[in-house]
């Protein structure tokens, strides 16, 4: 979700062969316009290399016993209790949960976007609308508040440095 932060309804949509498929030996994301919040725009991204490897683990090893004798199916996630698509709910469940167990903090899919905004926020702050692209978002007052947020969190780490500057006198 970090690197591909669409909504979590959107990530449970996903589809093999049609919403997250494989072009060039990279593997896409694409959600239709219909699915889209406001239905602004169709979304495509292309998966980071670095997920290749996983990508490519889960769809040949585990997705399959997750199916185990199941229909098959194209839905990309698959719950390990029913050995079918999993709901938009327990998603979310599942990813804040794993989030907490690996890292201690209970990381919604939701947070995911919002970190997103503020990471480029700070990053690449002279490209200003950069988080709407990323995002979807067809309001850019809606990424206005991550760079609001980017701006005061570089003041605070300044100040902080002018500070201990000061001290250290």
């Amino acid at each position: 979700m970090a690197a591909a932060p669409i909504r979590v309804k959107n990530y449970t949509a996903l589809d093999i062969g049609t919403s997250f498929k494989e072009v060039d030996d990279t593997w896409w994301i694409i959600v239709p316009r219909r699915d889209t919040k406001n239905e602004w725009r169709r979304g495509a991204s292309s998966t980071a290399d670095y997920l290749n490897t996983a990508i490519d683990l889960y769809l040949k090893q585990s997705r399959p016993i997750l199916i185990g004798k199941q229909a098959p199916t194209t839905a990309l996630w698959i719950s390990s209790r029913t050995g079918q698509r999993f709901t938009t709910k327990n998603l979310g469940t599942l990813i804040s949960k794993i989030t907490l167990q690996t890292i201690g903090v209970d990381v919604s899919p939701h947070l995911f976007r919002t970190a997103a905004a503020t990471t480029l926020a700070v990053y690449a702050g002279d490209k200003p609308h950069l988080a709407s692209a990323v995002l979807g978002h067809s309001d850019k007052r809606v990424a206005d508040d991550h760079y609001k947020r980017a701006s005061t969190v570089q003041a605070a780490l300044q100040y902080a440095a002018i500070v201990q500057q000061m001290r250290s006198k």
